[in-house]
């Protein structure tokens, strides 16, 4: 008997979560139906398609053969089922996406602003959160189709490249520093920074490492707005993306590029689920109109 594409999914998504648990998840269905559909493809093939072990699943030779065709066949239907709204200017449905107040502020809705231009029947919402922690959550758990998000991210999610943004120093006015300023000057200047052992700080721990400087805390805070009075109020210098900056500081603060520049990789982010006709449509989307961003010289 030839597999449904409801089973070829199921599999897919097995393959993708290496658990029967996650798999089910993923593809909104219980996990006993799941395993049920799985179970009747390996008899209708009279092949074993998975090596349970434990809590998790293992492709068998067969398996992996199995969904190398299933993705084939699910991405032709994919294709297929586009060619009834060209350029998926028609397309209808809701979708939700995720992101952080940084990337809010200016390329999440600008992005989402084009989308829901060129598709007006696709009923976007997006929703922040204060971490990427909590970003990836969203979507881990369903309540989010696409995250829009700094790159690199949590290895388990699918991830589309759009842009590299520029990360700049702010710095209260009447600073002496040069500029465009060398990033070992980063080395004992008093800074703003995110507060330890969150996402961000982290991640900024460990740049700072790698290039062999130590910042001066100053002010250590997660909110936005703190971030921004805390430049403007003396306190120290912060590093963020230049595409916020005239937005949020104004001429309130000095604005100075790296040497070398410092790029940050942006883009979207899903779990490794099939994706409504919306989202892969705003992937496209996305994908033609992101601007590229280069470092002022």
């Amino acid at each position: 008997m030839t597999p449904t594409l409801a089973q070829l999914r199921y599999l897919v998504a097995v393959a993708d979560c290496r658990s029967i648990t996650g798999a089910a998840a993923s593809v909104f269905i219980a996990q006993s139906a799941l395993s049920r559909a799985v179970q009747a493809m390996e008899r209708d093939l009279g092949v074993e398609l998975l090596a349970r072990r434990g809590r998790g699943v293992d492709l068998t030779p067969e398996g992996a053969r199995v969904v190398r065709l299933a993705r084939t066949v699910l991405n032709a239907v994919e294709a297929i089922d586009d060619i009834g709204t060209p350029h998926g200017k028609d397309s209808r449905g809701s979708l939700t996406v995720v992101t952080t107040p940084t990337l809010a502020l200016d390329l999440a809705a600008d992005l989402v602003a084009a989308f829901s231009e060129r598709h007006p029947g696709v009923d976007v919402r997006l929703h922040q959160h204060d971490s990427r922690e909590a970003v990836v959550q969203e979507l881990n758990q369903g309540r989010a189709e696409l995250a829009l998000v700094d790159l690199p991210i949590d290895k388990e999610l699918t991830t589309h490249h759009i842009q590299e943004r520029e990360v700049v120093l702010i710095s209260p006015i009447g600073s002496r520093l040069p500029s465009p300023v060398p990033l070992r000057m980063l080395d004992g200047l008093p800074m703003v920074l995110p507060t330890p052992g969150t996402g961000r700080r982290t991640e900024m721990e460990a740049m700072f490492s790698c290039l062999g400087v130590r910042p001066v805390p100053s002010l250590e805070v997660d909110e936005r707005l703190a971030w921004v009075t805390g430049v403007t109020d003396g306190r120290g210098s912060l590093i963020w993306y230049r595409d916020v900056v005239l937005r949020a500081f104004g001429s309130r603060a000095e604005i100075r590029s790296f040497t070398p520049p410092l790029l940050r990789p942006v883009g979207i982010a899903h779990a490794r689920r099939p994706l409504s006709r919306a989202a892969r449509a705003f992937i496209a989307d996305v994908g033609r109109k992101a601007p590229v961003r280069e470092p002022l010289r």
